[in-house]
């Protein structure tokens, strides 16, 4: 199967799957970044946040802010949690009547423990033939959607029980089975968000690998894009909690590449400086606010109070790059509408606000 991800057309960046926050909010506000090409947004994919598949299939799409997805989505590759077939299979099924997708993404890494007790997510990676049958489930559900779906697997590194030889041997069993990408993370399930990501993990996977290989961990700014490319090899670098603070990222990599710029932006260059990206920071997160009063309360039918609680998630997220983002954050917490919010945002970004590059990202 060719996947118009990896060929020379596609962006070396894509989002990662975050639970509460790889919403169509987000989507969009990263969009409105990317560079173009032929007038349109450089391809790359676009995951949905975690999706169960044993409430999955009695859903209404769309009447959450998980499953809502803003007219006009391309390159959607929804993750899905699950090990049984029949939940995966009508999972995908009725994913597919609704939406326009471009792939399925497979959870098996998730270390929370609501996944592990039901043998979802970084468990399955301890029983390699099951993780294999799992994706076999999948692909033989996408088979019967009579069109390309591509099965992909989210995986996380392995401990010290288990070498990298072995992760290859699980790669392979993968691919046998119809995967036709992986992404690593390379932090065991034990370490969570702590340490350094091992990125010699995904360089050892990438070389031995039947299928693509997407790298994760560790991705603040653009040098950490291109170091990764250069040092691993992999086929594209996939950045999470960092997109939430900077979606402009996507536009400094296209700066990077000669591409064109977003359309729409009145910035001539994709902004630089620590006080542009804090200037920026300030409307990205206004325009954030909008969309999630457009798109979750006038669409979806949600209380304010819970989308000013998915904002408050945002901002605790990606405050920390800001110097004195502790105070924004205690400003938002403090805001009881989202009119009350916007003012405090404003009021913030009256005064220069500085921008870090790199932070601490274990929190």
């Amino acid at each position: 199967m060719n996947s118009p991800f990896f060929d020379k057309h596609s962006f070396p960046v894509c989002l990662a799957p975050m639970v509460g926050l790889s919403h169509a909010v987000l989507r969009a506000v990263i969009q409105e970044y990317m560079p173009t090409q032929d007038n349109k947004i450089s391809p790359t994919i676009w995951p949905t946040e975690m999706l169960n598949s044993r409430r999955l299939p009695q859903e209404i799409l769309g009447c959450n802010s998980e499953t809502y997805v803003h007219e006009g989505e391309t390159h959607l590759v929804p993750q899905l949690l699950g090990n049984q077939n029949q939940e995966i299979k009508d999972s995908i099924i009725k994913l597919n009547t609704h939406w326009d997708l471009s792939g399925i993404d497979i959870n098996m890494g998730c270390p929370v423990q609501k996944a592990l007790k039901h043998n979802y997510g970084v468990s399955l990676m301890g029983d390699f033939d099951y993780a294999a049958q799992v994706v076999q489930y999948a692909v033989e559900a996408a088979d019967e959607c009579e069109r390309d779906i591509p099965i992909s697997v989210k995986l996380r590194a392995v401990g010290s029980d288990k070498s990298a030889d072995e992760l290859c041997r699980f790669i392979e069993k993968l691919a046998e089975k119809g995967a036709s990408w992986i992404t690593l993370h390379p932090r065991t399930a034990d370490q969570k968000r702590r340490g350094q990501a091992d990125w010699d993990q995904i360089k050892f996977l990438k070389a031995r690998s039947p299928i693509p290989i997407i790298g994760n961990g560790d991705i603040q700014i653009t040098s950490d894009i291109f170091s990764m490319l250069e040092e691993t090899g992999a086929d594209k670098v996939m950045s999470g909690r960092a997109l939430t603070a900077r979606p402009w990222l996507m536009w400094q990599v296209g700066e990077k590449l000669n591409m064109a710029p977003p359309s729409g932006k009145d910035l001539l260059k994709a902004p630089q400086t620590e006080v542009e990206e804090g200037a920026e920071y300030g409307r990205m997160l206004l325009r954030f606010i909008d969309l999630c009063e457009e798109y979750f309360i006038k669409k979806v039918g949600l209380k304010e109070n819970l989308v000013l609680r998915k904002i408050q998630f945002f901002i605790r997220t990606n405050h920390v790059w800001l110097q004195f983002g502790h105070r924004l954050m205690a400003l938002s917490n403090r805001s009881q509408t989202l009119n009350e919010l916007r003012d405090h945002v404003n009021d913030f970004f009256k005064s220069e606000q500085i921008m870090y590059k790199q932070t601490e990202l274990r929190q």
